[in-house]
């Protein structure tokens, strides 16, 4: 017996600017303090699933790629975003993306942990990447703003992603963006988990590998020390002189 497929897979974009707008509606917490950074983290531990995103300052030039500013983590009534550009990728924040007990959902997920491995080496686990799982239930869609369009029926606004998200002060359009961004991942999440899958599988976490930039190697000790000797039997250079041409007498 087959299932029926509810999401339709793919969408227009006119079809989605016709949608209404989806916004969080919940508390928002600016973090910039390493005590307001371990309380976040604390309420943050008490939940299993909580969406996740980051944030960027966009650069205009070719081949230069800021680092992240921004990380969003949401539950379904308070969301936290915390200006990693401002204060320090705190130990708290390290073991949060690192528990594998608590569930972080995202879109594109791979690429973000990639961006943070830059400011802090983690480990992360317990991430679930909706792009990754959307297929399960006939979506091909990819980006985030067609996700919600396809499964919750609502627009995500993308109208703040290329703002200054190292700015002294944020907006209240910047505030809900990234506020939106990260707890409307969870909305999704619990749309389709809540829907019979299409071609059913088990929900994989993602997996990212970072490697390491190679150090430049030494020289082995008795490489130095030949190296050395070799330098020591150099004898400086010295310009020779040149020798007076001599007179030769004529007998008269």
């Amino acid at each position: 017996m087959s299932i029926e497929q509810k999401f339709a897979p793919t969408i227009t974009n006119e079809q989605t600017a016709a949608l209404p707008a989806v916004r969080f509606e919940g508390e928002v917490q600016i973090v910039d303090t390493e005590q307001a950074l371990n309380e976040a983290c604390e309420y943050l531990s008490q939940h299993s699933v909580i969406g996740f995103d980051t944030e960027t300052r966009p650069s205009f030039k070719a081949g230069v790629t800021n680092r992240v500013a921004l990380i969003q983590l949401s539950t379904s009534e308070r969301c936290y975003l915390i200006r990693l550009c401002r204060m320090k990728f705190g130990r708290e924040l390290q073991r949060l993306l690192e528990n594998p007990n608590i569930k972080k959902v995202g879109a594109d997920v791979a690429g973000d942990i990639r961006s943070l491995t830059q400011l802090r080496h983690i480990r992360a686990a317990g991430f679930i990447d909706l792009q990754t799982i959307a297929p399960q239930w006939g979506i091909e869609e990819k980006s985030l703003r067609k996700l919600s369009a396809i499964v919750l029926g609502k627009r995500v606004s993308k109208a703040q992603r290329l703002s200054n998200w190292e700015a002294a002060q944020f907006t209240e359009q910047q505030i809900s963006y990234a506020a939106t961004d990260a707890w409307v991942c969870l909305e999704i999440l619990a749309a389709l988990e809540s829907t019979p899958k299409v071609n059913p599988a088990p929900i994989e976490e993602v997996t990212v590998s970072v490697k390491a930039e190679p150090k430049p190697t030494e020289p082995s000790e008795p490489k130095k020390a030949k190296e050395a000797k070799g330098k020591s039997r150099r004898r400086p250079f010295r310009r020779r002189k040149p020798h007076p041409k001599k007179q030769t007498e004529t007998k008269e």
